[in-house]
């Protein structure tokens, strides 16, 4: 029992805590115009009905974070346990929340279902995660998974993010690879204006274009490490293992490519989608960030492509390289073997059993005949070498 009273005291300790600084935010944000009685009544009025809904009860395991804003400021209220959430949403219908989980266990997914009525196929596609990336529109929701890459000691490590849109909840499932989105909540929180005005679409368009531009320095840093190996892939001597890792490289740019493109078929479902469902999420002032977001992937691609393009010609120019040497040592090889033909042929005539020959008798005729394959060798390397064989 003193346990749980422990939790109780330091959890609204925590509340209160927010919420103070939640006003202090509000105040230097400029919000606080001849509306700052009004506004500041409203997030303290929210601030104390989240302090009297609060249970008191510890974080679900795989809850990362679970915030509450105002509808009407845009503001933080403050934090939530999971399973205050539908209590604190219930009493107060100017309230949506952002939810963050990451690897939830599947106890903590079915009382997110519960809570905000969930499509059993979406909560399991979240679930198991490493799917294309998609987008789905349900009753009360939409559902959008998207792939997501970390690139670890030379390598891309993939994930998934999944996110679930209504009218007053965001919630983001993360499973794998993926970059904390604290950056993406601290971006949100200091536009109070554009949350207010588009609640959970806004922080979808933040969370959408944060996965999107993590892609860019991913290829970015695999074009660097291909700069890199210049040195080896302009060598005339085969290595096998350069050649392996360029088909290393090609293979996670492929990778990474399957990754990025069904964001086009996303961000074209909210541009181009005229389904009036949308306008339950987010105004059409939405639009635009997401024709900012379609920006970003074309950009993405075009620079997958390019660094695509490049590993194919370094693969080609390894092995056009590898062949010029091979071919320089055939030509020397050739070379010599032409230099020695002459002499060979020369001593086979006569097979060098006789005195004074050639022409039987010839007092000189050995030496001349030696002087002769000399001689004829000697010119012979002389061409070569002028040809450039040797």
């Amino acid at each position: 029992m003193r346990h749980v009273q422990w939790y109780d005291f330091l959890f609204k300790v925590v509340q209160r805590y927010l919420g103070f600084w939640d006003l202090v935010i509000m105040q230097t944000s400029g919000l606080t115009t001849t509306n700052d009685n009004v506004v500041s009544e409203v997030a303290l009025a929210q601030s104390a009905l989240l302090t009297q809904h609060c249970s008191g009860r510890p974080q679900s395991p795989g809850v990362v974070n679970c915030f509450a804003y105002s509808r009407t400021t845009g503001l933080r209220v403050g934090y939530l346990a999971l399973s205050d959430v539908s209590e604190v949403m219930a009493a107060d219908p100017d309230i949506f929340v952002w939810i963050g989980l990451f690897e939830p266990p599947a106890e903590v997914l079915d009382e997110v279902q519960h809570e905000f009525g969930l499509h059993e196929l979406a909560v399991e596609d979240a679930a198991r995660g490493h799917h294309r990336a998609k987008i789905e529109s349900y009753e009360d929701s939409l559902f959008v998974i998207v792939r997501t890459a970390q690139l670890v000691d030379r390598e891309i490590v993939f994930g998934s993010t999944s996110l679930f849109l209504g009218e007053r909840f965001l919630i983001t499932v993360r499973q794998g690879a993926s970059v904390s989105y604290t950056t993406v909540r601290a971006h949100c929180e200091k536009h109070p204006q554009k949350m207010k005005a588009m609640g959970p679409g806004y922080v979808m368009h933040g969370i959408l274009d944060f996965i999107v531009d993590n892609f860019l320095p991913i290829t970015q840093k695999l074009g660097k490490q291909l700069h890199e190996l210049e040195g080896e892939i302009f060598s005339e001597q085969f290595n096998k293992g350069t050649l392996r890792y360029l088909y290393d490289l090609k293979s996670e740019l492929i990778k990474l490519r399957l990754a990025v493109i069904p964001l086009r078929e996303i961000c074209g479902y909210f541009l181009y989608h005229d389904n009036e469902d949308l306008k339950n999420y987010f105004p059409s002032s939405a639009i635009p960030y997401f024709r900012d977001i379609q920006d970003h992937v074309l950009g993405t691609l075009d620079a997958i492509e390019g660094q695509s393009e490049v590993l194919r010609l370094a693969m080609d120019t390894h092995l056009a390289l590898v062949g010029v040497g091979q071919n320089e040592i055939v030509k020397r090889l050739a070379s010599w073997a032409g230099i020695l033909a002459v002499p060979t042929l020369m001593t086979s005539y006569y097979g060098m059993n006789f005195s004074n020959m050639p022409e039987l008798h010839w007092y000189y005729g050995y030496y001349i005949w030696v002087a002769i394959m000399v001689l004829a060798s000697y010119l012979l390397y002389r061409k070569l070498k002028k040809v450039k064989w040797l």
